[in-house]
């Protein structure tokens, strides 16, 4: 099997200064598919648990003078350590700025077979090489042995099981005050419920039996199937509109990981223009969808895609919950006090 390209200047900086610092915060490995056609950096799929990242570019966008050949119907994947990968890769973008006078200075990525000092046996790196005055300078990251045609197919069949959308998505306003609201989360418990409404709310909380700690975003924008809110809902507390829309069919509520949350909304590294969260049909999963537009315009760029799954939790008993408020909530934030917990 064989793979070479040269990377684009909009390549460089989505990998170097967006995607691999988002993906880095949310694994050490990941897998990198390369097709025909599209370049893939896919966490997490072949194992049930845990957070799954699913990040997708086409190739013009990446790559010029892209070539791939292999017996897997030109597609090839393995794994690589996304530190390692991003310490090479901004090395050799700073080798390659200081000869940025030399004729046709370009990145050149590749796949080779090279023996090391330690083993007789060639093993597969990925590699950088970008030209100097007199030399080349190669960055060596070592990888995975390439999978095989049925590790293929599988990783193929689990990309296409995780590219399902749920049938209501809600738009998330602002991933920053997210992220503020799952950082004192994080002292408060360990599981989040989140529930998500065709009406356009989304609603975050975690509970102990001392404290609970949640958000509520209402009347976002929905994508998808959408419902209009009952009139007689409006004045009632957040708690009970909640559990009256998941009674009618309306809505959705799951339980996950804090910390699979909060890993999450670290994707914002990639500099997303908005985001999406929905339920998958029964519960199964969490999505979060980030959307990127073509500079300047409010079009969706269909070169690049990028989401997560997060896997759901076992609520347990249901609790109730309590609703005496802490006085002065700051907007679209909620605490409370005293037994019991969410849902």
């Amino acid at each position: 099997m064989k793979f070479k390209a040269f990377l684009t200047e909009t390549g460089i900086n989505l990998l170097e200064k967006r995607f691999i610092p988002s993906l880095e915060k949310t694994s050490k490995t990941c897998h990198i598919l390369f097709t025909k056609t599209h370049t893939l950096f896919l966490h997490n799929l072949l194992n049930g648990d845990g957070i799954q990242s699913i990040a997708q570019f086409t190739n013009q966008i990446l790559f010029d003078d892209y070539r791939i050949s292999s017996q897997n119907e030109d597609r090839i994947a393995f794994v690589i350590d996304l530190s390692l990968l991003l310490r090479a890769l901004r090395s050799s973008v700073a080798i390659c700025s200081e000869y940025s006078s030399v004729v046709n200075n370009r990145l050149q990525i590749k796949l080779v077979k090279k023996v090391n000092q330690n083993c007789s046996v060639a093993a597969p790196f990925l590699t950088f090489e970008t030209r100097g005055f007199k030399s080349a300078v190669v960055q060596d990251i070592p990888i995975s042995k390439p999978l095989s045609r049925a590790q293929v197919v599988e990783l193929q069949n689990a990309l296409d099981m995780a590219q399902d959308i749920p049938q209501t998505l809600i738009q998330v306003p602002d991933l920053n005050q997210l992220l503020n609201l799952v950082d004192r989360m994080k002292h408060v418990g360990d599981a989040v419920n989140v529930s998500i409404s065709k009406y356009g709310d989304l609603r975050v909380q975690v509970s102990t039996t001392l404290i609970s700690l949640g958000a509520e975003f209402r009347k976002l924008l929905v994508i998808g199937e959408q419902a209009n809110a009952p009139a007689e809902d409006q004045n009632l507390s957040a708690q009970t509109r909640s559990s009256r829309s998941i009674l009618r069919g309306d809505a959705q509520s799951v339980q996950v990981s804090v910390k699979h949350f909060a890993k999450s909304l670290q994707c914002h590294l990639a500099k997303p223009d908005c985001a999406f969260y929905g339920i998958a049909p029964q519960g199964s999963c969490l999505t979060v969808i980030f959307q990127f537009f073509v500079p300047g315009t409010h079009q969706t760029d269909k070169s690049i895609s990028y989401h997560c799954r997060l896997p759901v939790l076992d609520p347990g008993p249901e609790c109730s919950f309590m609703e005496d408020r802490i006085a002065a909530p700051p907007p679209f934030f909620s605490a409370t006090t005293g037994g019991g917990c969410a849902f």
